[in-house]
């Protein structure tokens, strides 16, 4: 997910009354939300962005270590702090609760991104397969609206009950994308096999924006892909007419694949396809997916 709905998340978990256990802790909450997106840092090297993405710092060892590295470095910032009172009352800081506060913040964030199709490598850096939830778009204004809302009259009326009922509905919003998707996912491999013979190689019924009714299909056919889109309520299946042609077992889409900027993409991409363009320097490879169209590509000139 985008970082303002990570946000959103973490403010609305301290305004909920999590942040009022420990000093500090509104301010754990909304770091530890957008903590594992560290790996943006990647932007400022020489490092293929995509291929690097939403794995060591998304993984199984960044879910531990993570909390533990912020908590500590809260606790130290909060030790050379002046003490805080609200009220009469002294604000203590307590590190157990920073650290649950921590972990909170940062499976919320793994767990979010995990959502959309986008991806994201929960086992690294054991096993560097891409898990895809196919349920919520990266960008969903729904959530930044209901936690937002939450947040807002929280603040205002000084009370936890608005943000527990913005993080209830979208829990339950959030809930329905993932059945839903798992059923449209159902509908579409039925309504293939019965066409086609046989389930397709493989498959992405995904979310759209702001439609959360309509999702978009993408059918690995083999040698071509296959797109549409899926409705509800009517659970309707519309395919287009057109194949997308892969092109992959091409000598020069062979010897683009030697390339480090397609070797990195290629670590990404989920339904990759390959165009070949000839022009004035020679023949120009490029490798995009169906997912993203022209939003993401690598390319390569080649011999």
């Amino acid at each position: 997910m985008d970082n303002v709905c990570h946000t959103l998340v973490g403010a609305a978990l301290g305004r909920a009354g999590l942040s009022r256990r420990t000093r500090f802790g509104a301010a754990t909450l909304m770091i530890a939300a957008n903590l594992p997106d560290l790996d943006v840092l990647v932007f400022a090297t020489g490092t293929p962005p995509v291929a690097f993405r939403r794995g060591w710092t998304h993984g199984v060892v960044a879910q531990l270590l993570l909390p533990i590295a912020l908590t500590a470095a809260v606790a130290l910032v909060a030790s050379r702090r002046p003490p805080a009172v609200r009220g009469d009352t002294p604000v203590p800081v307590s590190v157990p609760w920073l650290a649950l506060l921590s972990f909170a913040g940062v499976y919320s964030h793994v767990f979010l991104d995990y959502l959309n199709n986008y991806g994201v490598r929960l086992l690294s850096p054991f096993d560097w397969r891409w898990f895809y939830g196919d349920a919520v778009f990266i960008v969903d204004p729904w959530l930044w609206l209901v936690l937002g809302l939450g947040v807002w009259l929280a603040s205002r009326t000084h009370r936890p009950g608005p943000a527990i009922a913005a993080l209830l509905c979208a829990a339950l919003y959030i809930g329905g994308m993932l059945a839903s998707a798992r059923t449209a996912r159902d509908r579409v491999v039925d309504a293939w096999t019965r066409s086609e013979g046989s389930p397709p190689l493989a498959l992405m019924v995904g979310p759209e924006p702001v439609t959360p009714l309509s999702r978009s299909i993408i059918i690995d056919a083999g040698a071509h892909y296959r797109t549409g889109t899926f409705v509800w309520p009517s659970a309707e299946m519309r395919l287009t007419d057109e194949r997308v042609l892969k092109r992959e077992g091409s000598a020069d889409v062979q010897r683009a694949r030697e390339a480090p900027n397609v070797r990195a993409f290629l670590v990404w991409s989920r339904f990759p396809f390959w165009t070949v363009e000839e022009t004035s320097a020679g023949l120009r490879v490029t490798v995009r997916d169906m997912r993203f169209g022209d939003r993401f590509s690598a390319s390569t000139m080649v011999d």
